[in-house]
């Protein structure tokens, strides 16, 4: 699972980061299923959590697990820096979102090439919400887009609007997804919606985090042979 570094929302003088419940789900997904899961973040160490994903009203079952998790805290304080990994050691990778990542995994090389090894090599490559946009940059074998031409989907453009921070963001998810040419889909706001392409797999909000999660390990079963 790779994680944000980026704790600045633009010029705002607020706060961002990893989004708690799109973490918190999909570890546990994974755990629950006897995965060995590793961290890791472009600078290491304890990746910067969205205060706004740590308020009363976003908490979930997973989030409140969490919290009562010290040995899970403990993996989270401790993240690998995103250079030291590489894509043959593991299985599938996974991105929660959360706004961070558009600032520094949208644009991180290691971030970049990691992805594009996973894919190429016909495992599993999640995201999530926001991180959708780590594909930015990314390019498949032939050098084309690695979404283009794929079924995708991420933060919707009315999701964007609907938090305010449409003209914050250094890009919007849904406008960069379709600008490199993903087929991009969305359900209503907030409603889960997860899209499987081959072995790329996006989810478009906090609320697609599990099922997002659960499609990997569906897919490590059926095309990997990988059984959790």
């Amino acid at each position: 699972m790779v994680l944000t570094s980026h704790d600045q929302l633009g010029n705002t003088g607020q706060k961002t980061g990893f989004w708690l419940e799109e973490f918190a789900t999909p570890y546990y997904v994974f755990k629950d299923a006897g995965a060995d899961i590793t961290l890791a973040s472009p600078k290491g160490g304890q990746p910067p959590l969205d205060p706004k994903s740590d308020a009363t009203d976003a908490q979930t079952e997973a989030t409140l697990r969490f919290k009562q998790d010290t040995d899970a805290q403990a993996v989270l304080a401790n993240t690998l820096t995103l250079a030291s990994v590489a894509a043959n050691d593991y299985d599938a990778v996974f991105y929660p979102g959360g706004h961070g990542p558009l600032w520094d995994l949208a644009e991180d090389a290691d971030s970049i090439a990691l992805i594009e090894a996973f894919y190429s090599a016909g495992k599993p490559t999640a995201a999530v919400c926001h991180a959708p946009g780590v594909l930015r940059h990314t390019k498949a074998a032939d050098g084309s887009p690695l979404v283009q031409g794929k079924s995708v989907t991420g933060f919707a453009n009315t999701e964007e609007e609907a938090v305010g921070l449409t003209s914050i963001v250094p890009f919007l998810v849904e406008d960069e997804l379709k600008k490199n040419g993903g087929k991009y889909a969305k359900a209503a706001n907030w409603q889960s919606y997860v899209t499987s392409d081959r072995n790329l797999i996006t989810g478009q909000n906090p609320a697609s985090s599990e099922a997002a999660a659960k499609a990997v390990l569906q897919q490590l079963a059926t095309s990997q042979g990988v059984t959790l």
